[in-house]
């Protein structure tokens, strides 16, 4: 079968352990996750899961719906690269006298649009944010100059290229329900 990169996803309400059922539905079907990152999302005191995954248009599809049977979660989706704008963040620690002493490096960093962001006698860190193929071709290059002290990157994080965020128009559906159906609430006891 053949695999895809999916990104999902997810909106919830902040709850304690709810990181724990999300991974568990993974972990029950063996399903490797790629990158996980969670965040408040734009809207107040919901929060936003990131997750990607290598897997089947069919487990994925079923990984949704059991994600979406969570009582705290609002809404889950899944998406192709296509369906979305997504970037990471990376922090590269590079020996600042090595660094130094090769005019290498600092075209390398130039020339993959990063930016150093501190520098002191011991070590300066590097900042890229990009598509996950630049961000290792940064550290692979600058590997290989024996520079990297430590490497560190975020979890993918994604919005889709539609108008609207999936959760929004969920949202506003809700309430407008829940408003018609206070009204009917009303006019039956007035």
């Amino acid at each position: 079968m053949d695999k895809t990169l999916y990104t999902l996803i997810v909106h919830s309400e902040n709850i304690a352990g709810l990181l724990n059922q999300i991974t568990a539905v993974f972990t029950r079907r063996q399903i490797n996750i790629e990158s996980l990152n969670v965040s408040a999302s734009s809207i107040k005191g919901i929060h936003k899961y990131t997750i990607t995954t290598w897997t089947t248009k069919d487990q994925i599809e079923k990984i949704v719906k059991q994600i979406e049977k969570k009582i705290d979660v609002i809404q889950a989706n899944y998406f192709t690269d296509h369906e979305i704008y997504q970037r990471e963040i990376a922090l590269y620690k590079l020996s600042t006298p090595i660094f130094v002493e090769n005019p290498e490096a600092s075209k390398i960093v130039r020339r993959f649009d990063a930016r150093i962001v501190e520098v002191n006698p011991t070590f300066l860190t590097v900042e890229k944010t990009g598509m996950d193929d630049e961000i290792t071709a940064l550290y692979d290059k600058l590997r290989t100059l024996d520079c990297v002290l430590q490497f560190v990157r975020s979890g993918r994080i994604a919005i889709t290229t539609g108008g609207l965020e999936r959760v929004n128009s969920y949202l506003c559906m809700r309430d407008d329900k829940y408003r018609k159906q206070k009204g009917a609430c009303n006019e039956r006891t007035e």
